[in-house]
């Protein structure tokens, strides 16, 4: 009788942050975005916003303002106050290091984020059957010229500002398509746990 196969355990996901940095130019709301090296083992070639895992550093960086109450509250529906403070620096250090953008203050070299500039939309759990996996929390922030111009270190590959709907054709995750077709929805404060974007037997599900 033939050994049975073990089923493989799911990987735990890793804390991860994202930020969705906006503008508007006449009257057009545009989102900077760029593409994915080919090198890299998640999602190549597909375009996102900047971001990337929660360093053990993001936990006791300094910052330049604190959360605003209605957002901390919300991250504090799915996470401790320690991992609240990592994600949302991590989500503002990730955008400066892949693009330049800066939504803080530089002092002595170091980015003290402005995290009072956040919004946190919603998070996002990798498919269980992935061999990486994040939960990923997405916020957004509006971005003046003051914040600089965008400039890639090569994590983001043709990073440019564009609008929505040119956005919407690129080559995109599902997570990042649903995300840029809802974002009218998530440009006003909110209060209350923020939306799961997750998988159930291969489909997609929205949960809150």
């Amino acid at each position: 009788m033939p050994a049975e196969t073990p089923t493989p355990r799911a990987v735990r996901p890793i804390d991860a942050a994202t930020l969705i940095p906006l503008r508007r130019r006449a009257n057009t709301l545009e989102v900077l975005m760029g593409k994915r090296a080919r090198r890299h083992s998640f999602v190549p070639d597909m375009y996102v916003f900047p971001g990337g895992r929660v360093d053990a550093e993001d936990y006791t960086a300094a910052v330049g303002s604190a959360l605003q109450p209605t957002v901390r509250e919300r991250l504090l529906a799915s996470s401790n106050a320690r991992q609240a403070h990592a994600l949302a620096v991590a989500a503002v250090r990730e955008t400066w290091e892949e693009t330049g953008i800066t939504i803080g203050e530089m002092r002595d070299g170091r980015l003290h984020p402005a995290l009072d500039r956040l919004e946190f939309i919603l998070r996002a759990i990798t498919p269980a059957q992935s061999p990486i996996r994040f939960h990923a929390r997405f916020f957004v922030a509006q971005v003046s010229d003051v914040d600089g111009e965008p400039r890639t270190n090569g994590e983001l590959l043709d990073l440019a500002w564009r609008p929505v709907a040119e956005c919407l054709k690129l080559p995109l995750v599902d997570v990042t398509e649903f995300i840029l077709t809802h974002l009218d929805r998530y440009l006003e404060p909110a209060t209350g746990p923020a939306p799961l974007f997750c998988f159930r037997n291969g489909k997609v599900m929205l949960r809150g």
